[in-house]
């Protein structure tokens, strides 16, 4: 994987509406960044191509203690995709540079779910964008707000992404079988990174609270790749947070 040149970046913020110090809660003595990176590197990724970025000393000192490649970052972006654009800028990395964004709040990532995605990007590279998604398979899953969907076409491109109950059917709105839950992991080359970036907040994105809609308000393409393996919940609430920490003694 290497020798393509990917990098793989996983935001650590310090502030958390729902979870302030996230980044930092320990499972196993370990803080949650920690895992996710033992994760990428189950993915096979080498460890000089894996950065924490980060808007806080307190995770920039940890992360040097456990011998972590991180990197401060401001602490005034909108979203991740900015915090990894600015990682881009600061390494100098080339135009043709791929970039793994991973959230840096799930310790059980499948390794098999970054390496498919790369395997995608590399298969569909006429994509600006790659991401993935899972089928949703409970109706409160469909109408739950903090699950995002994703409406995908038959050639696996984005149309949208959306808090709400989509796609509908219109006939049996009790169908969900369309139905597919985004997971928050993107692909992109650095050119690509750059130029979402240059893009105002869009109005979309705004009312959302979904990043990806930037790139869809500005014509970028969104290939879609569906991994149907098994994917444990990430870390919002305490309540998940302890949840985890049972079930990785």
């Amino acid at each position: 994987m290497s020798q393509l040149n990917i990098k793989v970046v996983i935001p650590a913020r310090y502030g958390s509406s729902r979870l302030p110090a996230k980044p930092l809660l320990e499972i196993n003595e370990k803080p949650l960044f920690w895992h996710v990176v033992q994760r990428v590197l189950e993915a096979g990724i080498l460890i000089d191509d894996i950065l924490v970025a980060t808007d806080d000393e307190r995770i920039l000192l940890k992360a040097k203690e456990l011998d972590v490649p991180v990197v401060m970052t401001s602490t005034s972006h909108i979203s991740g995709t900015d915090r990894i654009n600015e990682v881009a800028r600061l390494q100098n990395w080339t135009d043709d540079t791929l970039v793994v964004n991973v959230q840096g709040d799930e310790p059980l990532l499948p390794p098999d779910l970054v390496k498919g995605l790369t395997t995608f990007a590399v298969e569909n590279n006429h994509f600006d964008i790659v991401t993935a998604v899972t089928p949703i398979n409970s109706l409160d899953d469909f109408h739950n707000p903090n699950v995002v969907k994703a409406v995908v076409t038959e050639i696996e491109q984005a149309l949208y992404f959306t808090r709400s109950p989509a796609p509908l059917n219109r006939d049996e709105p009790m169908d969900y079988s369309l139905a597919l839950r985004h997971i928050g992991i993107y692909l992109y080359k650095v050119s690509v990174l750059s130029r979402v970036c240059e893009f105002p907040e869009s109005l979309l994105e705004k009312s959302e609270k979904l990043e990806q809609l930037r790139a869809l308000s500005n014509n970028l393409t969104i290939g879609v790749m569906r991994y149907l393996g098994d994917l444990p919940h990430g870390v919002d609430t305490q309540e998940d947070y302890l949840a985890l920490k049972r079930l990785m003694k």
